[in-house]
């Protein structure tokens, strides 16, 4: 049997609890409410200029690996930003200066990705996530990209604030697309934007298409080995 003063310390360390939750709570909901505040004074002053907003800001980086050094440090050296964008006028003003993927060297990895999030596993806003990855032959590449950038910019995609951003990693024998999300465990999340990306890139039967979350990636260092054993797991929870 328990004490009363077993008790009033449980009370005590619920209502603690209770009272970090709510502070995180609040703390997230006042970013939360402060970034849409600077999203729709950014939105009036383009609209104001003449120009046609977009739902969100967005950064282009690129990376240029170093072929057999596969350190962190490394890579976050290693990954260079390019340009930021916030409006359609920009957008094109980017993409139309960008190389193709077909000119790029290998092994190179080309991110677009909101303002905010960098193009890392460890990110805040990437770590809970993971990433559906599509692998290509590399004529076909660059128009699946291209597809997937616009639906990206367009705001297309379904559950579009739960996406970070997209990369194209440019490989001796293929070129691989993933996109990456911010929730791996919200599964409905995860399956709708597969079956959006599907959609938007008209992606023929044939391709197969891979999940995989950030903290595998971090365990095992790579971003595209293993991912089939995710595949299992996550047809094991959905069945």
């Amino acid at each position: 049997m328990e004490s009363k003063m077993d008790i009033t310390e449980k009370k005590e360390g619920e209502s603690n609890n209770s009272s970090k939750d709510f502070t995180i709570t609040n703390i997230n909901n006042e970013f939360t409410d402060s970034d849409n505040k600077e999203a729709e004074e950014r939105q009036a002053r383009e609209l104001k200029a003449g120009l046609h907003p977009l739902k969100h800001k967005f950064v282009f980086w690129y990376t240029r690996r170093t072929p057999g050094v596969r350190t962190q440090t490394a890579y976050e050296d290693n990954i260079k930003k390019i340009v930021d964008f916030s409006t359609a006028e920009g957008f094109w003003v980017c993409y139309c200066h960008l190389a193709r993927p077909s000119t790029l060297p290998c092994p190179t990895d080309l991110h677009l990705f909101k303002e905010g999030i960098r193009p890392l596993w460890e990110d805040s806003a990437n770590c809970n996530g993971g990433k559906w990855i599509i692998r290509f032959k590399k004529v076909v590449s660059g128009r699946f990209w291209e597809d997937l950038v616009l639906a990206l910019v367009g705001d297309q995609l379904d559950y579009g604030d739960n996406v970070c951003g997209a990369v194209l990693s440019i490989r001796f024998n293929e070129d691989i697309l993933s996109v990456w999300n911010r929730n791996a465990s919200d599964h409905q999340a995860v399956m709708a934007l597969r079956d959006s990306i599907k959609r938007h890139l008209k992606l023929p039967h044939s391709y197969v298409m891979e999940y995989k979350p950030h903290d595998a990636s971090l365990r095992d260092n790579s971003s595209y080995r293993n991912t089939w054993l995710n595949i299992m797991v996550m047809r094991n929870l959905l069945s």
